[in-house]
């Protein structure tokens, strides 16, 4: 029962104390977070499929055909007063040259994340191997930080 206490105290933490898994940002280097989130999405992935599509529209010449390979992951919301139920990854085959910013949809309580098609082997990889989370946060100032991030790992 013990090792339970130090999670209880965290998550019935205010939202003004650091976000949950905060360890896990990289250096602020630009100081974007220097105010406390104003908002937190943390969820554990319990569950994930992938969908690789592809769609011709006809009525147009020459005919386009595009392609998409997507994420949906699936879990169980950490964070206080957190409404996220799922995550859709987009993966962009021009290199992330210009990725789309993160975006949370309350209607859906969905969270759309976009990366570089290079990415995918890594993510399918953690998710096969280690326990994934997804972290999303954002800021008075404007500044949204999104990530998936693994707990710490034990070296064997």
């Amino acid at each position: 029962m013990r090792a339970f206490i130090p999670l209880l105290l965290a998550v019935s933490l205010p939202l003004a104390a650091a976000p949950l898994h905060s360890q896990f940002l990289p250096p602020d280097d630009q100081s974007l977070r220097q105010e406390a989130p104003t908002g937190q999405q943390l969820l554990q992935v319990t569950d994930y499929s992938v969908v690789v599509g592809t769609q011709r529209q006809s009525d147009q010449q020459p005919i386009p055909i595009t392609a998409s390979l997507q994420m949906r992951l699936k879990g169980k919301p950490l964070s206080k007063g957190a409404t996220i139920s799922q995550v859709l990854l987009t993966f962009d085959g021009e290199g992330g040259k210009s990725l789309k910013k993160p975006v949370y949809d309350e209607k859906t309580r969905t969270l759309a994340l976009n990366y570089p098609l290079a990415d995918y082997r890594v993510i399918m990889d953690l998710l096969r191997n280690e326990t994934l989370y997804v972290q999303f946060l954002t800021y008075a100032n404007g500044h949204i930080w999104a990530d998936l991030h693994t707990g710490t790992v034990r070296t064997r």
